[in-house]
Formats: structure tokens, C-alpha cells, sequence
């Protein structure tokens, strides 16, 4: 099973602030990078539609929050999952990101608004955890986006934002040990914060947390690569034995695998 979690506008400097031990650890059993770079617009719609697709906005078209068909259209990470024979679950509470791939490509899709409160992510992560144990699943996408609506709520590194990066985190440890043995995970952000915003090209919004975990990842390395969020869909396809689609523009990270 490969697992990507996204915990939507987190920033590398709230991991250590906020204590967050669950990241921190995963970082000692994995490869990362603090200083990972999002797209432009640093805007959560236009960062994912580059995950899941490893182009630029300039090539997508995706612009803002509202999803327009692309004018070049190309496949993603599950259109070529699917031509693989692989199954993938989409696990959110953000319902523009049905759009990350074509109709009849994802196996299994949730989706419920959630309260603007604390809780926001409370009810996805349930569901997350009873997809991943079903183990029914090879590619399994998981969103916490409670994050980012504390940035925008009470501003980036502020109190109220510092303790939802901290019960994220302890949300992702519990995910974490709910997952096989042999699971393969990247977790990143698709954007920082400054202020009460992002959007911007600051370093603020634009540096991003990148960590891979998995029995073929090599331990406790910082990667020297300079990664994109484009380069998420390579490394997820190669992570899932499927060859990267020849038009993406990330990368495979080579120094990231023990057997490359």
C-alpha cells in the first residue's frame, strides 16, 4: 500500500514549534526536506492539480480554487494508476478536490463538509483509518485541511494555528499505526502561511515539509535534492511500481530509495 497524506498549509517551521512528534519521527525513519518549494499560485487547488498531475499551474491552467477543464490535458497520478491496474481511495473534507482525476478512475471516494471547529478533521481521519485497514486499496490519498483554516482563522504561527498543527499531528500517529508494515507514505504540505493568507511567492508560503517513509526509503536522510511538489507524483508512481508519465516534469528522487 502506498499512503500519501497532505496536511494542508503546513509550515516546516510549526513541525519543532508546535511539538509535533509524530512528523518528527517520521523524519528520523524517513527522507525529507524542510525546505521542499510549492508552486505559483502558492493556492491550495492550483499546489494539488501540480501534485497530482507533476506540471506547473502555467501548464494545468488551474489558477484559483475553481477547477476549469485543462486546455492540454494530461493523466495523473490515478489515470495512470488505474491503466495499471492499481486501486485508489481519496479520503477529504474539501469537495474541489473530486477534481484531481477523471471520472471512473478512483475506486473509492469520501467526502463530508466538516464543522469549522477544532474537530474539522476528526470524522475524515475515522474513515481514513477504516480504508487503510480494509487494505483493500493500493493508493490511498488522505487530506487534513484544518491546518489552513487555522491560518486563515487566527494566522500563520499564532497560537490557535500552533495547536491544530499539533492535534494533526496526533491524528497522524494514530493513521500511522493503523497502516501495514510494508506501507510506503509521503507527507507534505501543498503550502505555508504568513499572516492570515497565502498565494504569495514569500518564502512563508512557498517552503513546504516533504517527508517519504517505507520499507524501501533510506532512514534518518535529508535530502539533498532540491524538491518540488511536482516531484510527489513520480516518486508516489515509482513507489507503486508504475513508470512516471512521460510528459510530468518532477522527478524520481533516486538518493531517497535504498535499492536505486
Amino acid at each position: 500500500m502506498v499512503v500519501f497524506v497532505m496536511i494542508d498549509g503546513l509550515r516546516p517551521d510549526a513541525i519543532p514549534a508546535a511539538n509535533c512528534s509524530t512528523i518528527q519521527s517520521l523524519i528520523g525513519k524517513g527522507a525529507s526536506t524542510m525546505t521542499a518549494q510549492s508552486v505559483m499560485p502558492s493556492v491550495t487547488l492550483p499546489c494539488h492539480t501540480s501534485i497530482f498531475h507533476s506540471v506547473p499551474p502555467s501548464r494545468h491552467g488551474i489558477t484559483t480554487n475553481y477547477f476549469v477543464p485543462m486546455a492540454r490535458p494530461l493523466p495523473g497520478l490515478v489515470e495512470i494508476a488505474r491503466a495499471a491496474g492499481k486501486k485508489s481511495a481519496f479520503v477529504h473534507n474539501w469537495e474541489p478536490l473530486r477534481d484531481l482525476a477523471r471520472p471512473e478512475h478512483v475506486v473509492y471516494s469520501w467526502y463530508h463538509e466538516p464543522p469549522l471547529a477544532p474537530d474539522y478533521d476528526d470524522e475524515m481521519h475515522a474513515e481514513a483509518i477504516r480504508v487503510i485497514k480494509s487494505n483493500r486499496y493500493d493508493f490511498v490519498f488522505v487530506y487534513y485541511g484544518s491546518v489552513d483554516t487555522a491560518g486563515h482563522a487566527y494566522g500563520w504561527m499564532e497560537p490557535g494555528y500552533l495547536h491544530q498543527c499539533k492535534h494533526v499531528d496526533t491524528l497522524l500517529g494514530e493513521l500511522v499505526a493503523a497502516m501495514p508494515a510494508d506501507t510506503h507514505m509521503i507527507v507534505q504540505a501543498d503550502h505555508g502561511g504568513h499572516d492570515r493568507n497565502h498565494g504569495t511567492d514569500c518564502a512563508e508560503d512557498m517552503t513546504i515539509p516533504w517527508i517519504a517513509v517505507g520499507p524501501r526509503i533510506k532512514p534518518n536522510h535529508t535530502i539533498s535534492y532540491p524538491v518540488s511538489l511536482m516531484d510527489t507524483a513520480p516518486n508516489l508512481a515509482h513507489m507503486l511500481g508504475i513508470k512516471p508519465h512521460e510528459e510530468w516534469e518532477g522527478y524520481v528522487i533516486d538518493e531517497i530509495f535504498v535499492d536505486a
